[in-house]
């Protein structure tokens, strides 16, 4: 009986979400500030990785918080204690009028309906990694923020290092010649969240401070259990989107951008263990190609979870980090040791052989510099410089990685159609592509 009082409750609270939210509103262009003006801005989802970007933006207003866990935005406030508090960000878009920005630091499952909706509300949006749950969410946001003029980031912090941004040039500049070849790894989900595991059967009562509902949102309802919160949930199919969402936007990144990769046309998974209807497998090797791009050719992507690494030899004698990537051109290798490509001078990325590149000069630069990727992001709310990882760029990047995502959890070889959107000959993979969401949580 809890069960089914449980459900109906849900359908109730999504009725009435709906008739209040305001999801019928047109997109419109949010107004910029002037540069020394304080953004007013609501904090979605204001615990765990919340806290952070709450760092990030300290700056600024700081008007309202909104979190379905009141334990986990204890912290926030305490710290911020005339900011309003919601649970439901859809309540809190419609009643906060003054706001201009949002931040947006939900599970995977929420950022699209999050964003999009505080999009339509004309807010200026920071998103955290990856931008969306499934390919459609993506290309949603990426829709209404091109529609709308919004000014949008997504968080990767990593986007707007130094290092990066000098890999970048370099890379384009050249000096690896012709490039076919690329490798990208990670040490998730190995001691970060579980994988490979069936899904619980307990049902443990719910915590008095959680909003479970609220917390499921757009997603399948299933009954709670604390296997999912906090941050494990990154591990189950219908939240989260494994390490290649994790990790792989980050450590990708760099190459994916000085490349210019754009859309890969296949995704294949070479090897993985113990993959389970409701989680990824405990690790993968994926295989990902980029197709040609002008007079440059194509792309062999292979990605490495689990602390699965790349052939030895690749590396030319240095040390193998835990995390990184390998860009492998005609006339040398391009090594991130992070899932970046440096912050700064003393972590900065290999050229490899290094005998090849002794007294090499980096090109001068060619993309902006910005002390911190939140501040890139304020300052462009407030009429500055165009963010670097706006919802255009991020939504090609995390496409890119959704189709990997796809192959992982069909267990098929993915043909993509980019155009139409599709996986070519494979319609099952639809209700992934485009998921159902749940009554009141459409997008």
């Amino acid at each position: 009986m809890k069960r089914a009082f449980d459900q109906t409750r849900r359908d109730f609270l999504r009725a009435t979400a709906l008739a209040t939210t305001g999801l019928c509103l047109s997109p419109r262009a949010a107004a910029l500030k002037s540069s020394g003006d304080k953004l007013n801005l609501g904090i979605i989802g204001a615990g765990g990785r919340g806290g952070d970007n709450l760092q990030g933006v300290q700056s600024e207003n700081i008007v309202a918080l909104c979190d379905v866990d009141d334990e986990r935005c204890a912290e926030a406030v305490k710290k911020y204690p005339s900011a309003r508090r919601y649970k439901d960000f859809r309540q809190m878009l419609d009643k906060e009028k003054s706001l201009d920005a949002v931040v947006v630091s939900t599970p995977d499952h929420v950022h699209g309906i999050a964003a999009i909706t505080a999009m339509r509300h004309g807010k200026h949006v920071y998103c955290e990694k990856p931008l969306g749950h499934s390919i459609y969410e993506v290309r949603q946001m990426a829709k209404v923020a091109r529609e709308s003029g919004i000014v949008t980031q997504m968080g990767q912090q990593g986007h707007a290092f130094e290092g990066s941004r000098r890999a970048v040039e370099v890379i384009r500049s050249g000096a690896l010649g012709e490039v076919k070849e690329l490798h990208v790894w990670t040490d998730r989900p190995a001691g970060w969240w579980p994988q490979g595991d069936p899904r619980p059967t307990e049902t443990p009562p719910v915590p008095s401070t959680l909003d479970w509902d609220l917390w499921l949102g757009p997603a399948p309802y299933r009954p709670y259990n604390p296997i999912y919160v906090p941050f494990k949930w990154r591990g189950r199919w219908d939240f989260g989107t494994g390490s290649i969402g994790d990790m792989g936007v980050h450590n990708l990144d760099t190459a994916f951008w000085g490349l210019e990769l754009g859309i890969p046309t296949s995704a294949e998974v070479k090897e993985s263990d113990r993959k389970t209807d409701d989680c990824p497998p405990l690790w993968s090797i994926l295989e990902m190609n980029y197709p040609a791009r002008g007079s440059r050719p194509p792309v062999k992507l292979t990605f490495y979870d689990g602390k699965k690494l790349p052939p030895a030899d690749l590396f030319q004698g240095e040390k193998i980090t835990l995390n990184g990537s390998l860009v492998i051109g005609t006339k040398g290798t391009l090594y991130t040791r992070d899932w970046h490509g440096g912050e700064n001078a003393n972590d900065m990325f290999l050229l490899l052989p290094k005998k090849s590149f002794i007294g090499y000069r980096p090109p001068a630069p060619t993309l902006p510099r910005t002390p911190e990727h939140h501040i890139e992001w304020i300052n462009a709310c407030k009429g500055g410089p165009r963010t670097q990882s706006n919802f255009a760029y991020a939504s090609t990047l995390t496409e890119g990685l959704l189709v990997g995502f796809l192959a992982l959890r069909t267990g098929q070889r993915i043909e993509w159609d980019s155009k139409n959107m599709k996986a070519t000959g494979f319609p099952d993979a639809d209700r992934f592509i485009h998921p159902e969401f749940s009554k009141g949580w459409e997008i």
